[in-house]
């Protein structure tokens, strides 16, 4: 699992005119910590160490450590809202990771074994129609992604949700809605003209 640690200040001065000073004048950026058994914490960033973590898929879906004024806790990301037109963080949301409670958190799918598939050898077309899924975990079961084997897929064959072979400890809520919600994850089309 990767490592991100992220140095932070508390801050008191709240509001919009506040958060534009913040990203304008100082280089930094608000956020907020929430959960837990404490009440929600107001902090800053550095703008370019989140645009330099940002730029790890892990970092998404990892536990990442907040040393906030020197007291370090551990958070997932769960929002980063950022400019529409520039290489800009507006504001960053993170949720305090407590060891033994369960949070859903957006983990990427790597697809695994595609150049070992006989169907893509023979000239079948992978399709990955999803490239994360929201799962349900505790900090210690946390995976900073899902595999998804695509080795033994024939052709026309569609790639479930369920068929992702989950870490213990991992769950994909949306599963236990129904059938309905066991949406396609991946497909290999035949080759074209044949």
């Amino acid at each position: 699992m990767s490592e991100f640690t992220l140095n932070a200040q508390a801050r008191n001065d709240l509001g919009k005119g506040a958060s534009r000073r913040l990203r304008r004048e100082a280089g930094l950026i608000p956020a907020v910590i929430y959960g837990g058994k404490e009440e929600p914490q107001s902090i800053t960033l550095e703008h370019k160490a989140i645009i330099k973590a940002a730029e790890s898929e892990s970092f998404f879906s990892s536990l990442l450590t907040l040393s906030v004024d020197g007291a370090e806790q551990k958070v997932i990301l769960k929002d980063l809202q950022r400019h529409p037109a520039k290489q800009l963080v507006l504001h960053a949301d993170f949720q305090r990771a407590v060891n033994g409670e369960t949070f859903t958190i957006t983990v990427p799918l790597h697809f695994i074994n595609e150049d070992k598939c006989s169907a893509i050898k023979l000239g079948g077309k992978a399709s990955h129609i999803v490239n994360q899924v929201e799962i349900a975990c505790t900090p210690e079961t946390l995976p900073e992604f899902l595999s998804v084997d695509m080795q033994n897929v024939e052709v026309g064959q569609i790639v479930h949700l369920s068929d992702v072979q989950l870490p213990e400890g991992v769950e994909i809520p949306s599963l236990k809605l129904g059938a309905d919600h066991n949406q396609p994850v991946a497909t290999i089309a035949r080759k074209r003209g044949s």
